[in-house]
């Protein structure tokens, strides 16, 4: 075993005493392991098994909670179609035909609208400003709010960081590019590429490549290089385009059967509360670690990387707002989570757009 994979295990181990017993004592902690039951759940993930930090990001949970409870709660993980399709992972754990699921819950908008801020929205907040306002903000309670009524428990399970905008078949030189183009793209920035006239398609990841293959769309947005490349969207579309405004710190979710989470004993609670805030920051890391190099190879082999053009940003940003307001003076659950977000984006920004920006301007436009 390699020494870091042992350091790892090791901290992992001594933590799933503390995590059990409530305590650091290994001697107190034995027996309360001992007498836990033994617990199996399924999970179903919206992603298929070949993304190695989507689909091994649920992986990686499994792996902990078994360590934080001496292997004795146990979650195994079924990718997007072996146990249900990609796109109705929602269903299922609502319906309890799983235990677990992992997903984005901008999927389901369809259920409810305001389900698209937990894993964001266009022109919304970074990785850091959207996890400030899941977790301090009182993003997760307004989430939890609706999820009650589906039967769900949330947990956030990490985030992709800012997006790319995708891969396109053909230049987009204006807004009027845009026009009859078809585009795989979920949630809101979906509804917003469909008033600049694009007709919008949502598929599961599985089935992406192939539909962009055939021809069935023109463009297809996903997450970055390191994801992109793996599914070889750039053997078809060799033009990609970046940013990806529509998300720019998209959060994957983490959905529990609430019966199923109520029957479990407070200490199996307790390391899915651990496994999932670990995992969320495992995530994260690995995407911005893998991402650079991804992106390096893409270029290498071709890719023509290009930025979207301004009057496209500028209209695009205009529909986005245009489009919340609407949902928020048609449904008063849509405007509380709504305001309370919208509140919070506008202090984070100028916050950031201080200190982050003035850095960021400098050092990341330097050393390019």
């Amino acid at each position: 075993m390699k020494r870091r994979e042992f350091l790892q295990k090791a901290a992992i181990g001594a933590a799933a005493a503390g995590v059990v017993s409530g305590c650091g004592n290994r001697e107190a902690a034995g027996p309360a392991v001992i007498t836990q039951p033994r617990v199996s759940w399924r999970l179903a993930s919206s992603y298929p098994r070949s993304l190695d930090t989507l689909f091994g990001a649920i992986e990686f949970f499994a792996e902990r909670i078994s360590l934080l409870t001496d292997g004795r709660f146990t979650i195994r993980p079924y990718p997007a179609g072996e146990l249900v399709p990609g796109l109705q992972v929602m269903d299922a754990v609502q319906q309890g035909t799983v235990q677990m699921g992992q997903t984005a819950s901008y999927y389901y908008t369809g259920k409810h609208e305001a389900l698209a801020f937990e894993t964001c929205v266009p022109f919304g907040l970074t990785t850091r400003q959207q996890f400030a306002w899941i977790y301090q903000g009182g993003g997760l309670e307004l989430m939890q709010e609706i999820l009650n009524d589906f039967n769900i428990i949330l947990f956030p399970g990490g985030s992709t960081g800012a997006q790319m905008g995708g891969w396109f078949r053909r230049d987009i030189h204006s807004l009027g590019d845009l026009n009859g183009l078809k585009m795989r793209i979920p949630g809101l920035g979906g509804e917003v590429m469909s008033r600049l006239g694009v007709t919008v398609q949502v598929l599961a990841g599985s089935d992406v490549y192939m539909a962009l293959e055939r021809g069935a769309i023109d463009a297809t947005e996903w997450v970055g290089p390191y994801d992109d490349e793996k599914l070889g969207f750039h053997k078809i579309a060799r033009n990609y385009y970046y940013p990806g405004w529509w998300e720019p710190g998209a959060v994957l979710s983490q959905y529990i059967h609430k019966p199923s989470y109520e029957k479990l004993p407070s200490a199996y609670r307790e390391a899915i509360r651990t496994a999932t805030a670990e995992t969320a920051s495992w995530m994260t890391a690995a995407y911005d670690a893998r991402n650079p190099a991804a992106l390096q190879r893409l270029l290498a082999a071709g890719v023509q990387l290009k930025k979207f053009p301004d009057d496209m940003m500028v209209r695009a940003k205009e529909i986005a707002f245009e489009l919340m307001e609407e949902k928020a003076a048609a449904d008063a659950s849509y405007r509380k989570v709504y305001d309370n977000w919208k509140r919070f984006r506008s202090d984070s920004f100028r916050w950031f757009g201080t200190n982050e920006l003035a850095y960021q301007t400098f050092a990341f436009g330097a050393d390019r």
